[in-house]
This record gives C-alpha cells, sequence and structure tokens, in this order.
C-alpha cells in the first residue's frame, strides 16, 4: 500500500471541504424549488379570493404581498417577484418548474428564464405566436441553464426570446426607450448617484470607453515626467528668454571669453549668503550644529565640497506632480465627469451613432443588413437589437466580419484576408466572452491564450488558443506554484476543459449563435 503523504491529506480535505459546500448549495436549490412551490399553492388560494370578491381584487394582492413580504422579512418589491416567478412557472413554463424540483436549475437561474420568456408570452397573448412557442423557449433555454451560470442563462435566454418573437420584442424596445432619463439621488458624505435608463448598447458603449480610458490614464503611470521650457532660461515677472541673448553683442562674447566669470558671479553670491548668515544674532558660520539650522535657506542650492561655491538648483521650483492612486473606478467617474461638463453637443461633434468610439460586438444577418427583413440584430453577449440600430453602426463602421455558421450555430469560418487577423477575428466571432467557466468578460478585454504553452511546443491554431481575461488567464501562469495552477485544455468543436489544482475538470462550452427566423 502507498504511503500517504501530507499533501494527500490536503488535497482530501481540500476535496472535502468542496463537496460538502456544493452539496450545501444543492440543498439551498432544493429548498427554494419548495418555497416556490408553496407560492404556486397560495396563488391557487388567491385566485379563490378574488373569484369569490372579484371587485376587491388589487386590496387582496396588496394584502397577500404584505403578508409574505413581513413574515419573511423581504421588501415587498422582492416579494412581488417571486410571486410572479412563481405564476409563471404554473401558468407556461411546466419544464422550468420541473427543472428546478429536480434541482437541475437554481432560483436564480428560473428568474432569468422568466424574465425573457415575458416577451414570448406577450407574444402569443397578443395572437402573433402560437402557444407551442413557449415549449421551444422552455427547452431552449435549459440547454444552457442546466450547465452554466444563471448570468449566461440570461443571455441566451434573451436571444431565443428575441428569435421567437422578434416583432414583439422591436416594439418593447421601442417603447421602452421612451422612459429614457436621467436622475441624482443625494448620498451621504458629499456623494451624489447619477442614474442614467439608456438604450442597452449606448450603455454598454460608454462603459467601455469610460474603461478604455481610465486603463490608458492607469498605464501612463509612472511616466509623467515635467516638461521644462528650455525657452525660459530666467522665469519670473521679468523672465528672460533664448531670443533676448544677442550673440553679436561684444558683451557676451568678452563674458563667455573669461573662464573666471561663472566663478566670480558664484563666488560673489556665496559671500553674500556667508555674510548673511554671519549677521544673524546667536548663530556662529563654524559649527556643525548650525548646519540644519540653515538647511531651509540652503533648500535649493547646489554647493561645491568645501562650500565655498553654490548655484541655485535649476529643478528646485520644477512643479512636483503628485502620484496618481486613483482605482480603476474612481478614474472611470472622474471620465465620466471630465467627458460631460467639458462636452458641448452641436451637430459638427455628430449624434450617438457617429461618436460611439467604444467597442461593442453585434451579429447581424446580412439579408437584414441590406434591409430584405427586420429580424432583431444580435448585441453579443446581452441580447437582441433594433435591426435599424445595427443597420445605422453598419454603415459607420468598417470593421465587419462575415461569419459561417454550422446548422447548430457554432462559427466554423470567417471571411477575412490574412491569415494572423482571420484567426483573431475567428476566435472573437467564437469565443464572444471569456472561456472560463461562468465568466463573461467580453473578448475585447481578454487575451488569447495558447491552451497548451507555446513555449512547450502548444501550436499557434484556433484548435489551441482560446480568450481568457486576465484574471482567469492568471490561473494556468507558469509562476503559480503547482498546488494552485490550473490547466486548460481545449476539446474538438472549441469547448474548454478547465481542470483545478484538486483534480476537478469544468467545462465550458463553445457559444452558439441563436438562429433568427
Amino acid at each position: 500500500m502507498a504511503h500517504r503523504t501530507d499533501l494527500d491529506l490536503d488535497l482530501e480535505e481540500r476535496r472535502r471541504v468542496l463537496d460538502a459546500w456544493a452539496l450545501k448549495r444543492r440543498q439551498i436549490a432544493a429548498l427554494e424549488a419548495e418555497a416556490a412551490e408553496l407560492l404556486i399553492e397560495q396563488f391557487d388560494i388567491h385566485d379563490q379570493d378574488v373569484a369569490e370578491s372579484p371587485y376587491h381584487r388589487d386590496a387582496i394582492y396588496r394584502s397577500m404581498i404584505a403578508e409574505f413580504s413581513a413574515a419573511a422579512r423581504i421588501p415587498r418589491s422582492s416579494m412581488e417577484f417571486a410571486f410572479a416567478d412563481a405564476r409563471s412557472l404554473r401558468d407556461s413554463m411546466p419544464g422550468v418548474r420541473a427543472a428546478f424540483a429536480d434541482g437541475r436549475i437554481t432560483a436564480a437561474h428560473v428568474r432569468e428564464i422568466v424574465r425573457a420568456g415575458a416577451v414570448v408570452a406577450e407574444a402569443i397573448a397578443n395572437r402573433r405566436a402560437d402557444a407551442a412557442v413557449m415549449g421551444l423557449f422552455e427547452t431552449a433555454a435549459l440547454v444552457v441553464a442546466e450547465c452554466d451560470t444563471a448570468a449566461r442563462t440570461r443571455a441566451h435566454a434573451r436571444e431565443v426570446a428575441a428569435s421567437l418573437a422578434g416583432e414583439t420584442l422591436v416594439e418593447r424596445h421601442r417603447r421602452a426607450a421612451k422612459d429614457r432619463s436621467v436622475s441624482v439621488t443625494s448620498l451621504d458624505d458629499g456623494l451624489a448617484l447619477l442614474t442614467a435608463v439608456l438604450p442597452e448598447w449606448i450603455a454598454l458603449a460608454i462603459q467601455d470607453r469610460l474603461t478604455h480610458v481610465a486603463r490608458e490614464v492607469i498605464d501612463a503611470r509612472g511616466t509623467r515626467e515635467p516638461q521644462l521650457d528650455l525657452s525660459v532660461m530666467d522665469p519670473g515677472a521679468d523672465s528672460l528668454h533664448a531670443e533676448d541673448v544677442d550673440l553679436a553683442d561684444p558683451f557676451f562674447d568678452a563674458f563667455l571669453a573669461d573662464p573666471f566669470a561663472p566663478a566670480i558671479l558664484a563666488d560673489t553670491t556665496a559671500d553674500a549668503a556667508s555674510a548673511e548668515r554671519d549677521s544673524t544674532p546667536g548663530t556662529d558660520s563654524g559649527a556643525d550644529a548650525d548646519f540644519g539650522a540653515d538647511a531651509d535657506a540652503d533648500a535649493g542650492m547646489i554647493f561645491s565640497d568645501d562650500r565655498a561655491t553654490f548655484a541655485r538648483d535649476p529643478l528646485s521650483d520644477v512643479e512636483r506632480i503628485p502620484a496618481d492612486e486613483r482605482s480603476l473606478d474612481e478614474i472611470r467617474a472622474d471620465v465620466l465627469a471630465d467627458m460631460l461638463l467639458t462636452a458641448t453637443p452641436s451637430t459638427a461633434i455628430g449624434d450617438a451613432l457617429d461618436d460611439v468610439h467604444a467597442r461593442i460586438q453585434v451579429t447581424v444577418a446580412a439579408t437584414t443588413l441590406a434591409g430584405l427583413d427586420d429580424r432583431p440584430a444580435q448585441l453579443d453577449g446581452h441580447g437582441a437589437l433594433d435591426a435599424d440600430i445595427a443597420r445605422a453602426l453598419a454603415g459607420r463602421n468598417s470593421g465587419w466580419t462575415r461569419l459561417f455558421l454550422d446548422p447548430s450555430g457554432l462559427v466554423v469560418e470567417t471571411d477575412t484576408y490574412t491569415p494572423t487577423t482571420a484567426m483573431k477575428r475567428f476566435l472573437r466571432a467564437r469565443d464572444q466572452h471569456c472561456r472560463f467557466p461562468g465568466c463573461r468578460m467580453p473578448v475585447h478585454r481578454s487575451e488569447i491564450d495558447h491552451n497548451h504553452d507555446h513555449a512547450k511546443g502548444g501550436r499557434t491554431a484556433v484548435d489551441n488558443l482560446a480568450h481568457f481575461c486576465r484574471t482567469h488567464h492568471a490561473l494556468k501562469h507558469p509562476d503559480v506554484p503547482d498546488p494552485h495552477r490550473w490547466t486548460a485544455q481545449q476539446r474538438p468543436g472549441g469547448s474548454i476543459t478547465w481542470t483545478s489544482p484538486l483534480g476537478r475538470a469544468y467545462t465550458d462550452r463553445t457559444p452558439r449563435r441563436v438562429m433568427f427566423i
């Protein structure tokens, strides 16, 4: 029998803690499903009460929300959302309800699926879609929900809903656009909360631009050296500039020809400074103790070794720039304020579409770009985008890449010119975000990684390359000690399998693009 080492025991203890935590999370999910079933039962009671007193429908509902909110110490709005989710599970989403009860998804997944499904429910209610469409939506949403995070489920479910009820979605977006607003809420300690309700693509572009500028500010730290104006030789009220010196002046030539002139000037200044110190009562120019007392007077001066001569330090009057220690969030807030307070809206500057210099990734069908249909475009990683906005953006941007998809929605090829550029564009189109399980950091803020280290023979090919954000890229860095280093391996089809230091494998499946029909 092999001898068990301390490392074996340590890994066993770490695995035990991880397994126990994961079990508790599953138990919590099961309890949340049971709680949802109880809310469904309460809704049945509510419907009976309303049937008996239909004129008091609102009062009955408000009383129910207040009762459960007080009993669970949950805010009223949160309680209303919980009941709305329960009603959707009961009335239109039996598949999601069953998955929730089986522990395959969590309450967070349910919440995102129900929210996205509201578009489909509205389309069915308005007879713009068949009732069977909701079953298709459930099935497609659960494909991602059962193996990924709630955040990724939200983006996928919104895309599916847009593909099944695109016309209704566009109408909802256009109605919601009328709710654009800006408000200010005072906070404590001299701060305030500035809230802007904007179309999603504009808000994402603003956030990206602020982040891009803030990172440039951070990257420039340590390189801010004071720039001296060499044309000014004597700053002050009666400043002397280089152009004030006439090189043809005979006195100037005589001054430069006299080797003792600079020394005489320095000695004279030194004698004056010495006489001033000697005339000060209670001082002894020869005592070492008085050297510290004269430190302030000597500030900004350069002395010879014997202190017989001195001159003013030319850098003593240079303004020192304080170190910039602001965080990324602080810089973003400052940049936002600077841009808003210093910019002037005008037709010369252009409208929002003309001035988008941030990076957002949009996928749109060629037929939609050509104006042959109005199918929604896809704001990658977030949801649908109005076809009119997608066409307007396309007309102002030359950086578009043609994508070829297989029947399942996977990117199989991109249309580019040079191989290196083609590989990068293919990876951007395929990955959409960081390929660590659950991470949604967009590709333009991530780094392309050789899954099998290039230094160890890894090929520079798309089946060995993937986008990882800085945080998750660092997990597999060679400098990380072996007991804490992760590995990542790309599988056929582009899935990435991460292996943790505990030996657990976590797979991030290749993102699929929704086919708009």
